[in-house]
């Protein structure tokens, strides 16, 4: 039939294009070292960046909460599916983002989508950085507000776009940049939005956890509080090595989302055993400075050897370090060598990136030890084509 065509004849054309994705399938827990059918991988392509995601305790505590509130919650938050896990997570997560109220989303993905469609009516306008998650533009585009998107941290562009709208007007932006690793302007951009009566959202999915002396996130470093970003967004199945998502704001915001988030009111609420867990991530995060210390210094260690091997950095100083490479296909086959090598490390091509940015997306995590890090480098040094 027809649409049978259709989708036959996009998958032959991803595939001519080298745009074919394929799955990994682990028989491991993530960790710095994972197990791929019969061999071990060092795995430098997973966004576990505190080494949290098979934490012992971490894993106890979900055991322990599975235990006691069974593995489904049921129904949705406002059904009967918000247990005392959920309400501990949101509190604590309020707390420590220094915020009056947390909300907790099954996903980072559902929590945008519904944070842009609760928000936005058509009539408003929203302002979208041009490198934004897939999340943000989707809302962004489905909340029927006028969408313009301004060009990649140039906050002069975005003034001059604000400056010539009218109405409610909503700012969003990530605090950490998926696929580039550098880091919005958020004193800049807060303080434009401040002039022309705006507010700012800020997904710090990875940020948060990893920036900041406390490991609040990019908010922390920028010293934003609630009233210049009144609306942060982060992930929990990054730096806490969970699941699910929350948005922290004031009472206003939250009470407002439970009452009108379609994301939130109509799926149903997470595990609590992975609220449970994910309070205990929170609880490491905030007593064990080491592994963001350790992780700025593999950080820097990665991003001084690397620019010595004359290999193309990207300007990030997160634990997102990027490889530009440009072909797609070019990408693909260094990823390929990598993994031969045994180290896993993702090709990142088109549509996650644009046309001519196709790139290795190598993560580091506080798990890493010098050595690994080392042995990534040598491989990178022997594989990278050098002109």
């Amino acid at each position: 039939g027809a649409l049978a065509d259709r989708l036959t004849a996009g998958l032959a054309q991803r595939r001519q294009n080298k745009l074919y994705r394929q799955r990994l399938t682990l028989q491991s827990a993530q960790g710095p070292v994972v197990r791929v059918g019969n061999k071990e991988y060092l795995n430098f392509c997973s966004n576990d960046y505190l080494g949290l995601a098979a934490h012992p305790q971490v894993v106890a505590a979900f055991q322990r909460a599975a235990n006691c509130y069974g593995v489904g919650s049921g129904a949705s938050h406002l059904v009967c599916g918000h247990s005392a896990m959920h309400q501990q997570l949101e509190e604590a997560l309020a707390e420590f983002t220094g915020r009056p109220r947390a909300l907790l989303f099954s996903s980072g993905y559902m929590a945008n989508i519904g944070i842009l469609a609760s928000l936005l009516q058509r009539g408003d306008h929203v302002f979208e950085d041009r490198l934004n998650h897939a999340s943000l533009l989707d809302g962004g585009l489905h909340s029927g507000a006028r969408f313009r998107r301004f060009g990649h941290g140039d906050v002069a562009g975005l003034e001059r776009k604000l400056g010539a709208a009218d109405g409610v007007k909503l700012v969003v932006v990530d605090g950490v940049f998926s696929m580039d690793g550098d880091t919005a302007p958020l004193p800049e951009l807060a303080a434009s939005c401040a002039r022309h009566d705006a507010w700012l959202m800020v997904d710090d999915a990875h940020g948060f956890g990893v920036m900041g002396s406390r490991g609040a996130g990019s908010t922390e470093v920028a010293g934003l509080g609630v009233s210049e970003v009144p609306v942060l967004m982060a992930t929990l199945g990054k730096a806490l090595g969970t699941g699910g998502a929350f948005v922290a704001g004031s009472e206003l915001l939250v009470e407002s989302l439970i009452q009108q988030a379609r994301t939130y009111i109509y799926t149903t609420a997470l595990p609590p055993a992975l609220a449970a867990a994910s309070l205990e991530s929170l609880r490491l995060l905030r007593e064990e400075c080491w592994r963001r210390d350790h992780l700025a210094n593999l950080i820097q260690r990665f991003r001084r050897a690397a620019e010595q091997l004359g290999l193309p950095l990207m300007p990030s100083s997160s634990a997102i370090q990027p490889l530009l490479v440009g072909d797609p296909g070019k990408a693909l086959a260094l990823s390929e060598q990598l993994k031969r090598g045994g180290f896993l490390i993702g090709a990142i091509r088109p549509p996650t990136v644009s046309s001519g940015t196709s790139r290795l997306r190598i993560t580091l995590s506080a798990g890493h030890s010098e050595a690994q890090l080392d042995r990534l480098l040598e491989q990178l040094d022997s594989c990278w084509p050098r002109a």
